[in-house]
């Protein structure tokens, strides 16, 4: 939604602005625009292997909706890691090897529908669950492991970002090109009537301007927004982690927890008698 706003107002300054003191077909240059699209796409294809542009042409389509990472989500989360820890601490880890072990027909799992719609976060907790169920590694093993898998899944999920700005920054030079192409064109029609070589001239100088505006006021954008999506969609993973690793400690499961919900950022973060009343009601 904000994307969209955004490209709202900068075509209103760009583009509404220059319509107040000049025509805008003047900008209309169709084979202006194929150059830039087409250099911006060559660019982005050729920096990239078929693994990175399957991801970022499939987070595209999350920039234009809602982000599941709500406080109701946070809350499912921690609700669910304060059941599978209460459920350990009163009937010790093998209680749980089957709920690990299959958790689309667990009763603990099922409970919370859109924390095990998210695939990635459930392999993650049950990963974990399953090591510390077998109990051959110890806290700081599991936290070293923890923070190695956490740094390749931030590596991996920065990538459309990264490599989408690094694409956007080369505009303004491909702009450059597709004015240059233009004045070699003006340069081999000297002859022509003034008017011809003044609308030549601004058809080339169009290349610029696509150039700088596609880079900046729209290309970076997207590049930000999936860097803000990737960031966001890591969090979740420092909270199990905090809450797992505190339960290994010796924490009670209400403790435990704490150390996840301190670790969710300030806008989506259940206080703790929200937390408490929510728990209460789920055990009611």
């Amino acid at each position: 939604m904000f994307l969209i706003i955004g490209y709202i107002i900068i075509l209103g300054s760009a583009v509404g602005t220059y319509a107040v003191h000049g025509s805008l077909a003047a900008l209309w240059m169709p084979m202006e625009y194929v150059a830039i699209v087409g250099l911006f796409l060559g660019c982005l294809i050729g920096s990239n292997g078929s693994t990175v542009m399957k991801k970022i042409i499939a987070a595209l389509p999350g920039l234009f909706k809602g982000s599941r990472y709500t406080r109701a989500y946070y809350l499912d989360v921690l609700s669910l890691l304060f059941e599978i820890l209460a459920k350990v601490r009163k009937e010790g880890l093998m209680s749980i090897e089957n709920d690990v072990e299959n958790p689309d027909s667990s009763p603990l799992f099922t409970k919370y529908p859109t924390v095990l719609a998210d695939h990635h976060v459930i392999a993650f907790i049950t990963d974990y669950l399953r090591m510390m169920v077998g109990g051959n590694l110890n806290t700081l093993e599991i936290e070293s492991l923890m923070e190695q898998e956490l740094e390749a899944h931030h590596h991996e999920a920065a990538l459309p970002g990264h490599q989408m700005n690094k694409a956007g920054d080369a505009l303004p030079a491909f702009g450059i090109v597709v004015a240059v192409m233009g004045v070699v064109n003006v340069m081999g029609s000297v002859g022509e009537p003034p008017p011809v070589l003044g609308k030549m001239i601004g058809g080339a100088l169009v290349g610029t301007f696509l150039g700088i505006l596609l880079s900046y006021g729209f290309v970076q954008p997207i590049a930000s927004q999936l860097e803000l999506k990737a960031n966001e969609s890591g969090r979740i993973y420092s909270v199990v982690k905090a809450v797992l690793l505190a339960s290994m400690s010796g924490y009670a499961p209400q403790v435990a927890i704490e150390f996840g919900r301190k670790n969710l950022p300030s806008d989506a973060r259940p206080s703790f008698l929200e937390l408490e009343t929510e728990l209460k009601n789920r055990k009611g």
